[in-house]
């Protein structure tokens, strides 16, 4: 049977894929990953350091301009989606105002559940249990404790002081907290100047999806870099050391994607197989940087693909990072309690629920970059009088975590814009899911 050859819009056959290019973007970050691994266990950083000579964390200067790259491009990419979302739409102050309300609901109900999931299992597995401390320094730990976040802080960070300043340090929060701002002025401003600003606008989100594409591009490259770099200076023991603890993680992350997001699915009519093609791409990305900014930009681009409109992509997801990070709260919940075992304290269940109620508020805000999770863990550990010698241990395998904990962050967020969609009456189940693999169209 011969195979049809898509026709483009001007009428001319498309080429047929031959050769590297019949290869996905996701099959070439898997590939990346897996080189990145073999390079990282071929030239560890010790080996340098004892007889000179290259090692794979040199390549630290590729993942860096990758995740650089990802960063110059959220900014404008963020305000100008997030504005044009709100003030483009229409006058309707009650319709956005409706939709902050159902996501509000909805992040502390799933994150709630994550709380939940991991304070279960933390308490059945017991990897904290047997922990000797006596090797670990405190001095890692108090480092992070000092940097606690608090309600207050977390409300006053909120709100930039100057727009510039949020934006020259990726302060997303801070970002959309002005856009929205900036949105509902420009809904009650009429005529000429509203349409220029909206034009400007609309035309900077189109130009800045397609800079996302070209950055994907080099994805490959950042992303095998930064594993190098990892098992280069933690070596393959990153990927076992402490092994319950990690398998709990990984385990309670599988556990709460089955158990809550999936019903999540089923409830909100979400088609899982082809939620799955559009987020896995960016769940790759978020999955090997442990970084949920550099996933934003294509999640945000492949969730509009599935048919989720770009006004609730664009308010949910930078949102949700702020305020529905599931993979985050379920570790926090497992991790402080590991710290209690470790700590040869028998932490009444009551005092554990106490801490997960401060997680559940000190969380909400936590910088969508790696290692934010350990500021607010140290924090807990810090105010319940626990040793911040767990910390110090917890650190050993924090990387394999944190690049379990991100990718779930990302799955939670994409899937709670799918949700408010639908719950808005606006999910287009008739977006093409062929549109959902060409994430590297320019």
């Amino acid at each position: 049977m011969m195979q049809t050859v898509p026709m483009p819009a001007g009428g001319a056959p498309a080429p047929a894929k031959t050769g590297l290019r019949r290869i996905s973007a996701t099959q070439w970050i898997l590939i990346s990953m897996v080189v990145g691994i073999a390079l990282g266990w071929l030239f560890p950083e010790s080996a340098r350091d004892a007889h000179g000579g290259w090692a794979a964390s040199d390549l630290s200067v590729l993942s860096t301009i990758f995740l650089r790259m990802i960063k110059s491009l959220i900014v404008p990419l963020l305000f100008a989606t997030l504005v044009v979302g709100i003030a483009g739409h229409g006058d309707d102050m009650k319709k956005v105002g409706r939709l902050a309300f159902r996501s509000v609901v909805y992040f502390e109900v799933v994150t709630t559940l994550a709380l939940a999931v991991g304070l279960l299992a933390v308490n059945i597995t017991k990897p904290g249990v047997g922990i000797d401390l006596g090797a670990a320094s405190s001095k890692e730990g108090a480092e992070f404790a000092a940097r606690q976040t608090t309600i207050s802080g977390v409300l006053e960070h909120t709100v930039p002081q100057s727009f510039f300043e949020a934006a020259a340090t990726n302060e997303v929060l801070q970002i959309v907290f002005f856009a929205i701002i900036f949105a509902v002025s420009l809904s009650r401003v009429q005529g000429k100047n509203k349409e220029v600003m909206l034009g400007v606008l609309e035309s900077l989100s189109d130009i800045m999806f397609k800079f996302t594409a070209i950055v994907m591009g080099f994805a490959p490259f950042g992303i095998g870099a930064a594993i190098a770099v990892t098992v280069s200076r933690s070596g393959l023991g990153v990927l076992s050391n402490l092994g319950l603890l990690v398998l709990t993680l990984f385990g309670a992350l599988i556990f709460f994607v089955v158990a809550v997001l999936v019903p999540v699915m089923l409830l909100f009519r979400i088609p899982i197989l082809k939620f799955w093609r559009a987020v896995r791409e960016p769940w790759l990305i978020a999955f090997s940087t442990a970084s949920s900014e550099a996933a934003l930009p294509l999640a945000m681009q492949q969730m509009e693909k599935f048919g989720v409109p770009r006004r609730i992509v664009a308010f949910v997801l930078p949102t949700g990072y702020s305020f529905n990070l599931d993979g985050s709260t379920l570790y926090l919940a497992l991790a402080s309690v590991f710290a209690a075992q470790a700590s040869g304290i028998d932490m009444p269940l009551g005092q554990q629920i106490l801490m997960m109620l401060m997680l559940m508020l000190t969380s909400k805000g936590v910088a969508a970059v790696p290692r934010a999770s350990l500021v607010i863990l140290s924090g807990a550990i810090a105010t319940f009088g626990l040793r911040l010698e767990a910390v110090a241990i917890i650190l050993g395998v924090d990387a394999i975590m944190d690049m379990a904990r991100t990718s779930v962050n990302l799955l939670g967020n994409c899937l709670a814009s799918a949700a408010m969609a639908r719950w808005e009456g606006e999910f287009d189940d008739a977006a093409p899911e062929e549109a959902l693999t060409s994430t590297q169209a320019a």
